[in-house]
């Protein structure tokens, strides 16, 4: 076959192909091949005759034939990028893009917006297979090739867009080139947009700062978008309440943080981040109340902030709010999901809190939740002071061993630390080593004289060590003082004082003082409620008494403060308010129905009021319940007499006056039921049988 008849045949496959006689063109291609095995546009018709035959293997060899002997010519690299784009099959996307980035270098010194309509097609299967790197760098050639052409600014604008669009729902995916390469995208956004200040440029910027805040390591970034979008959009708070939440997060309160939050609250006073600024900016200036109250509002406006969560913990307890400052570290757990980077700094500290309140709280279930709050932490072994927590935590769930031998480790590794030397005391005070323990404190104090509790716990074993160091001001009474003006939330140590100006100073008004503040402090804290009620009471301060128990009552639910119902429902029964009694001693039933004592005073309560029947029940209530309390069972017999039923009532006191032969009300009652039985024969003319 001559040079010509091998151009014949090619014109005649060409016009086959036109006419659509695929099979036709293959004969004219073949023919072509046995004279020349590596003429191009035979492969090339042969691969566009196939495809149309639905052959997409042969297809798929002849280009990659027709590719192999003329890499640089456009015509096959197309015909692939054909095929491969109309096959179902997911595995030629890869083949697909590469073959993409062969036109693309074939159309750039040419074709421009060809260029273009691939460099699209590109972007577009990339962001299918979301490799997002390669979208990004794509789009980025895309544009420069626009600024190169001298493309106006608005498309520039709308590119830059484009490229926002297809990367800004990646942002936790991305690796460091990606979101480099999306950050330069906003703020060319921000900087070409054509109305400033207007609606979209005001959007576009908000997403910029939305995107940004999710980078912890874009701080500088971040605060210049944020000050420059307040310079545009005075007005706004959006770009305020980000910056105040990133320095909330980032756990260094700054002169401009706190600048930050006042400016916000200036224009907002209900905006969420601006209360919980000020909210930590209190728990700094060591007002914990008003910590706890402006964080716990600014979190239900903004409760996916960590840090405030965790802010908020250590003001409850600063207060001693234990078992909220629990919930609060969960929820500051809850909100860092899979923390990393600063984050994970976040985890650690809610984790150590965590585990420290709920030391305090004190029983054993509350202890395994604090090991378990501890096994959390993040290269937790190397750090002192969580071992010394872990070691409280094992004390507290009774495992003497564990508890003692990190005791031992941290004094041989640790000697100079506080927290050693206090959990040795721990040790020692619950095993009721005085002595020992009295030598930990003192070392834990010598070394961190302004921890409350190492004072408290050094006034707890004076106290029980002897009556001499009970006694002794300068001992017991001088720990508790100062553990009271370190920490004037800390309830316990107001009890502990009210004990020593009670039972041992003598000195009843002081100690009503005392235990009333320790109330306030801890409203769970019965002991110290009942002994300011009852001091009161000795006082002659009824109003104070009954306030303290109004107050408790009121707040009370069904089944709860047993002790505050009793003590209101014996004063009633003193002031002569039957009724108010009854309610007030039915009341403390509900918290405990089996206190014989409380049955006894509802029996007097209802005997008061003339309800003697219930009167009786009650009376014989208690004695059920408690059968030493014969005063119950005299009060039952009593009451028979009273209803007439005196072989009843001669029956109980006969019962009473066997244990106790010598008991008068008994002998008194017995008396009256006999006579009463003499008279009643009497006047039933029994005589004259």
């Amino acid at each position: 076959m001559s040079n010509k008849e091998v151009k014949a045949a090619l014109k005649s496959a060409r016009d086959a192909i036109r006419n659509k006689d695929y099979k036709e063109a293959l004969k004219h291609c073949k023919a072509v091949l046995k004279q020349d095995k590596n003429n191009y546009n035979a492969w090339v018709f042969i691969g566009l005759a196939a495809a149309e035959l639905e052959q997409p293997d042969q297809a798929k060899g002849a280009y990659k034939k027709a590719v192999e002997l003329e890499p640089n010519q456009l015509l096959a690299w197309q015909g692939l990028a054909n095929l491969y784009e109309k096959s179902s099959q997911t595995d030629v996307k890869g083949d697909l893009a590469d073959v993409y980035q062969k036109l693309l270098q074939l159309y750039e010194s040419g074709d421009k917006q060809k260029w273009c309509d691939v460099c699209n097609k590109l972007v577009e299967l990339y962001h299918q297979e979301k490799k997002y790197l390669e979208v990004a760098e794509t789009w980025r050639k895309l544009i420069q090739m626009k600024q190169e052409e001298g493309a106006e600014k608005a498309e520039l604008h709308q590119l830059w867009k484009k490229m926002i669009h297809l990367l800004k729902d990646t942002t936790q995916s991305q690796d460091n080139k990606t979101e480099q390469l999306l950050l330069t995208a906003f703020e060319h956004a921000v900087n070409s947009a054509d109305t400033v200040p207007g609606e979209d440029h005001q959007n576009l910027y908000k997403d910029f700062i939305q995107c940004l805040s999710k980078f912890p390591h874009e701080t500088t970034r971040l605060e210049k978008a944020c000050n420059d979008m307040m310079a545009l959009y005075p007005t706004m708070t959006y770009p305020l309440e980000v910056l105040c939440l990133h320095f909330v997060q980032s756990g260094t309160l700054s002169e401009e943080a706190l600048q930050c939050f006042s400016r916000l609250l200036e224009m907002d006073a209900s905006s969420g981040p601006g209360i919980i600024g000020f909210g930590i900016k209190c728990l700094q200036e060591k007002k914990y109340k008003e910590a706890v109250k402006s964080l716990t509002e600014g979190l239900q406006k903004t409760s996916q902030c960590p840090a405030a969560w965790h802010y908020l913990a250590e003001a409850q307890m600063k207060i001693h709010k234990h078992r909220d400052a629990v919930l609060s570290c969960n929820q500051a757990l809850e909100a860092l999901g899979t923390p990393e980077g600063h984050s994970l700094h976040w985890k650690n500290l809610s984790l150590q809190l965590k585990a420290e309140a709920l030391i305090k709280i004190a029983d054993a279930d509350a202890a395994e939740e604090a090991i378990k709050a501890l096994e959390q932490i993040v290269d937790a072994s190397s750090d002192p002071v969580v071992l010394a927590i872990r070691g409280q935590a094992y004390l507290n769930k009774g495992l003497m061993d564990q508890a003692s031998k990190i005791s031992q480790e941290l004094l041989l590794s640790h000697p100079d630390l506080a927290e050693s030397h206090a959990l040795e005391g721990f040790i020692h005070y619950s095993q009721k080593n005085y002595e020992q323990a009295e030598r930990s404190f003192l070392s834990a104090i010598q070394r961190k004289a302004e921890t409350a509790e190492y004072h408290q716990y050094l006034g707890l074993t004076y106290w029980f060590m002897s009556d001499e160091t009970k006694k002794d001001k300068g001992k017991a009474l001088t720990q508790f003082l100062k553990a009271a003006k370190l920490d004037s939330y800390l309830g316990s140590v107001f009890c502990y004082l009210g004990n020593y100006y009670r039972d041992i100073a003598g000195d009843k008004s002081r100690a009503r003082g005392c235990y009333k503040k320790a109330f306030e402090l801890d409203r769970t804290d019965e002991e110290s409620g009942t002994a300011a009620v009852d001091l009161s009471m000795e006082l002659g301060d009824m109003d104070t008494a009954l306030s303290i128990l109004n107050e408790v009552t009121e707040k009370a639910s069904t089944g709860t403060a047993k002790w505050a119902w009793l003590h209101r429902g014996l004063y009633y029964l003193r002031t002569g308010q039957p009724s108010q009694a009854v309610a007030d001693l039915q009341a403390a039933l509900r918290a405990d129905p089996k206190d014989s004592n409380c049955w006894e005073s509802l029996g007097e309560a209802y005997l008061s009021r003339g309800s003697y029947s219930t009167a009786l029940k009650s009376f014989r209530k208690a004695s059920e319940l408690n059968p030493e309390l014969v005063y119950s069972i005299y009060r039952a017999a009593a009451v028979e007499q009273i209803l007439g039923k005196y072989e009843n009532a001669i029956a109980t006191y006969q019962q009473i006056l066997k244990e106790t032969e010598d008991y008068v009300p008994a002998l008194k009652g017995l008396g009256e039921c006999y006579l009463m039985l003499a008279r009643s024969a009497l006047d039933n003319y029994l005589d004259r049988k």
